[in-house]
């Protein structure tokens, strides 16, 4: 998953990006002042532990009680951005990940105890699915009562509808997963339904049936032990059929979960009220506490969070989305006793990478040269300092399951601001003293402020860099293309859910490489993605986990597709009339199924 952040608009195209991140109850350290409480990566391997299955009992609503909540009210959410898209197959990025938390339901999702452990259970369904031939079939059945926000029945012909139409040529934001493992990987499956649904042809029932109203059923060429993790993501919810308006669906989507869309200005506001045709007893994850939410855009971080730490009218029933505590006010909310109790915080799954355009920097000296070079600690405390991020040794994240600890092939932990002198060397035994290298950088104030520090380190190793600003509205858009004209530039990436399956295929498979994909290193390497193939048919997670983490270390040593960073922390704080606020494993943001206001 892209993190939130720099994206593209609706008008253009989504993706999940830079800028806003998530925080860990980690605390400053000498670049804020303030005493070092910081979660560490042990805290962080808690939320990498293994997710479990859930049965019938544990997807049978309502969800359990909040404690202390309380109904009513309307809750005020400060955002930056307007949403890149509202039809959820569009949906791929973190902030529109919440919003359709509200919004949307699948037929799974993710159900989290007080300590942050995720279960799936079914949301939609009755369970988290049934699997049978070894994990290459799965069955469905959907609950009694659930309805779209106009009271219609939801029927498996609608789920059927949801899947494929992911196969359309409008769809170009959101996750691929579920459809490379019914037709095939890269841009294979588009032949499989290029219309979609919209011309009356279907995928063969031998790949996805609905034998009754109530039964889908998911045939794999593959054993897909992952099915009802990805299910739980917001591109899989569900669209029904006679109410998809294809693409006008991105500006007006029907609701199936306990809020719908009142009134949306575009790049102003939106007003959520309660969905009353959401039966609280069919869902077992969400609550329906708050008569709505008023989303405003146009805030940014520091507009944020001054207005959340004064503290003062409405800013006491206001949360932050995918907001964060600004860099410059993390020292005035920590040392506020009173401010602090009003935060959450949490390690987040992504690592911010400077990604090598393959096609253009050929020279493995070159890119090892670069990432020894950067001043990671110096780029980090630009976004929050010891809360908004630490020094990234690899590409999988600490939350990351297979993650290893104490791997740090470029010597990051012991020079956390580079090794100027051996990049130097490197530089010079590849010949390349004076090259000159297209660096591209998103035009949000975070990122120019990094893009002079990085800049500035690869010309005091030898290199000659020519700086190009983009907008953060196309970001994503013009680093995706595989013709970028660009060298280097930063992306954040994100587990999916906790498996390497959903960090090391979408990044560095190069069958996948295409306009739009996440492969924005260019990376096509014969032995990666013949081992990406070999392990994805790995069916014991455990056995696939080691195996990830070996391909990983390959990927890092004999390629080097990207110089790490940093990974990232999220620090957010609340009004203090919000209850229920908790930070969340699933989200990386604060959880926003269970808000109420006290008062």
């Amino acid at each position: 998953m892209r993190i939130f952040g720099t994206r593209r608009t609706r008008a253009v195209v989504v993706a999940l990006a830079a800028g806003s991140l998530v925080l860990t109850a980690c605390g400053g350290n000498s670049d804020s002042g303030t005493k070092n409480d910081s979660k560490t990566q042990e805290d962080a391997a808690a939320q990498a532990e293994a997710v479990t299955y859930g049965d019938a009992k544990a997807s049978t609503g309502p969800a359990a009680e909040v404690p202390g909540a309380k109904a009513g009210g309307t809750m005020t959410v400060f955002q930056e951005d307007d949403f890149s898209h509202l039809d959820p197959a569009q949906t791929y990025v973190s902030d529109g990940k919440l919003l359709d938390r509200l919004l949307q339901r699948g037929l799974t999702q993710f159900q989290e105890d007080d300590k942050g452990k995720l279960t799936v259970v079914g949301d939609l369904a009755t369970d988290a699915g049934k699997a049978t031939d070894g994990g290459k079939t799965w069955t469905f059945t959907l609950k009694d009562g659930v309805k779209d926000q106009n009271g219609s029945a939801i029927t498996s012909a609608d789920v059927r509808h949801s899947i494929e139409r992911m196969y359309a040529p409008f769809i170009t934001d959101g996750p691929t997963y579920i459809q490379n493992w019914l037709s095939g990987a890269g841009t294979t499956y588009r032949k499989a339904l290029p219309d979609g649904p919209y011309k009356g042809k279907h995928l063969p029932d031998s790949v996805l049936a609905t034998p009754d109203a109530k039964t889908v059923v998911f045939k794999f060429k593959d054993a897909q032990p992952d099915l009802p993790q990805a299910l739980t993501m917001p591109g899989y919810a569900l669209v029904p059929k006679k109410t998809d308006t294809k693409e006008k669906y991105d500006t007006a989507p029907m609701s199936t979960g306990p809020y719908k869309i009142a009134d949306f200005k575009p790049g102003k506001s939106m007003k959520l009220v309660k969905n009353t045709n959401w039966d609280p007893k069919t869902d077992s994850v969400r609550h329906q506490y708050v008569d709505g939410f008023n989303i405003e855009f146009n805030h940014d971080d520091d507009d944020q969070t001054k207005t959340l730490l004064a503290d003062r009218g409405e800013a006491k029933n206001t949360v932050m989305f995918t907001g964060q505590v600004s860099t410059n006010q993390v020292r005035n909310v920590v040392q506020d006793p009173a401010a602090k109790k009003r935060t959450i915080a949490g390690y987040a799954p992504y690592v911010w990478q400077l990604n090598f355009n393959l096609q253009r920097i050929k020279n493995k000296k070159v890119r090892d040269a670069i990432a020894y070079a950067l001043p990671s600690a110096q780029v980090y405390k630009l976004d929050g300092g010891a809360y908004g991020g630490e020094t990234a040794t690899g590409l999988m994240s600490p939350t990351t399951p297979g993650y290893e600890k104490g791997y740090d092939p470029f010597g990051k932990l012991k020079k956390p601001n580079g090794d100027v002198e051996k990049a130097k060397k490197l530089i010079k035994e590849a010949g390349a003293e004076g090259q000159k290298l297209v660096y591209a950088y998103a035009n949000t104030p975070v990122r120019q402020q990094q893009s002079v520090v990085i800049a500035k380190r690869l010309e005091e190793i030898g290199l000659k860099i020519v700086k190009k600003e983009i907008d953060q509205a196309t970001w994503y858009e013009q680093v995706g293309k595989v013709d970028n004209g660009l060298d280097l530039y930063m992306t954040g990436w994100g587990q999916d859910w906790p498996s390497p399956s959903t960090v090391i295929p979408p990044s560095f498979d190069g069958t996948q490489l295409q306009d739009g994909s996440a492969v924005y290193s260019h990376i096509n390497d014969p032995k990666v993605n013949s081992e990406i193939a070999r392990i994805q048919k790995i069916t014991d997670p455990a056995a696939a986990q080691k195996e990830w983490a070996t391909l990983h270390r390959d990927i890092v040593e004999r390629v080097n597709p990207a110089a790490p960073i940093y990974f990232t922390k999220v620090f957010q704080i609340f009004g203090s009339n919000v209850g229920g606020a908790r930070y969340s494993s699933d989200s990386s943001y604060i959880d926003v199924t269970r808000l109420f206001l006290k008062k």
